[in-house]
């Protein structure tokens, strides 16, 4: 089946369907990741937007039970260039193309992705939609310009209830604004006993917990759509170990003074070198983000910078100068990519060893 992906500024590329058959609408974004289609897909930070993969071909190892991040997806849709009919892989369970229909969400292929990736770095990223060629093209595109983004996305992917992943080591609270698996997996490699709450628990139930430390999880929108959460930041901090990751990293930013902006077109991929400014160490990471901290914000009493990016110099770390408190823009927990900042959960737990022999 035909169908086409039409942009807010007029532009539209024709192409093969394949997934659900549907149409949707979004804010498109471009992924240059190589590998990690199922990761990507299931990562609750790309609710409501519609991936464009660079890569040329996406599918050829299929979906397995295994490279979850979660298992509702809720992107909107995925461009390609040519999606893979067959499967070749031991642990592969099904096709990308069953694996879309199973969770309703359209694809298409065909599509110059290299044209489309170039136009979002140009005009930054913009409303779209995929829309089979039986819907009228002026209609199709006279109600995605009506279209409204919506400004709830963590409410949309967040638990709405407490939940625990059991373990015998530290007791680590996981505010969840769309977690990836990754981040649960890496804790519980450390022997963490997770504690999972929703993005909107307030500081004092937090503490009552009693944990040893916080971890605040990556997800999707703008961080400044989330004031409880960043006025629970400042409660807490100073009173437990915190660890931000992507979002999390924003809303530690904001919480202590710090600005926030929309990227012309973000960060995502698995190969974005960061430097560690103490030691000058340069770590290759998964980033998948489309806000940043406005560097001319950071208050240099309360706030060191610790990561920049090196293509563009962005904020990549930041750690409190009276707390024990730090957060990074990159996935050190990978999944899918490099694993070269894995260490900075070994930082977390020891953090919260120290806070331990303080008690």
């Amino acid at each position: 089946m035909k169908r086409w992906l039409i942009l807010e500024d007029g532009t539209y590329f024709e192409g093969e369907g394949f997934g659900a058959h549907t149409n949707v609408f979004g804010e498109i974004v471009f992924t240059t990741a190589m590998t990690g289609y199922q990761e990507t897909i299931t990562d609750q930070s790309y609710n409501g937007q519609i991936i464009t993969f660079t890569y040329p071909m996406i599918g050829n190892y299929g979906i397995n039970r295994d490279d979850y991040e979660s298992i509702a997806p809720t992107c909107k849709g995925i461009v390609v260039k040519e999606q893979a009919r067959l499967a070749s892989n031991w642990r592969s369970q099904m096709t990308v193309d069953e694996f879309l229909k199973q969770k309703n969400i359209p694809g298409i292929a065909g599509i110059d992705t290299r044209a489309l990736a170039r136009k979002i770095r140009q005009k930054g990223t913009m409303k779209a939609s995929i829309v089979d060629q039986e819907t009228d093209f002026n209609h199709a595109y006279d109600q995605l310009k009506a279209a409204v983004l919506p400004t709830n996305q963590v409410e949309q992917v967040s638990t709405t209830k407490p939940y625990p992943s059991p373990g015998v080591g530290h007791t680590v609270v996981v505010i969840d604004f769309g977690l990836k698996h990754s981040i649960m997996r890496e804790l519980s490699k450390h022997n963490c006993n997770l504690m999972v709450l929703p993005y909107t628990t307030p500081a004092k139930e937090i503490l009552e917990l009693a944990p040893d430390g916080v971890m605040l999880t990556n997800g999707p929108g703008d961080p400044k759509s989330l004031p409880e959460a960043i006025q629970m930041i400042r409660e807490i901090q100073g009173k437990l170990p915190i660890f931000g990751i992507c979002l999390g990293h924003q809303l530690f930013s904001l919480a202590n003074g710090c600005d926030t902006y929309k990227m012309r077109f973000g960060h995502r991929g698995l190969n974005h070198p960061v430097k560690e400014i103490a030691t000058g160490k340069i770590d290759f990471t998964s980033q998948n983000h489309g806000f940043a901290v406005n560097p001319q914000s950071v208050d240099p009493e309360k706030l060191m910078i610790t990561h920049v990016e090196i293509n563009d110099g962005t904020i990549e770390g930041l750690r409190h100068r009276h707390y024990p408190a730090f957060s990074v823009q990159f996935h050190p927990d990978a999944a899918p990519g490099p694993h070269d900042a894995a260490h900075l959960f070994d930082e977390f737990i020891e953090m919260m060893d120290a806070g331990k022999d303080r008690e």
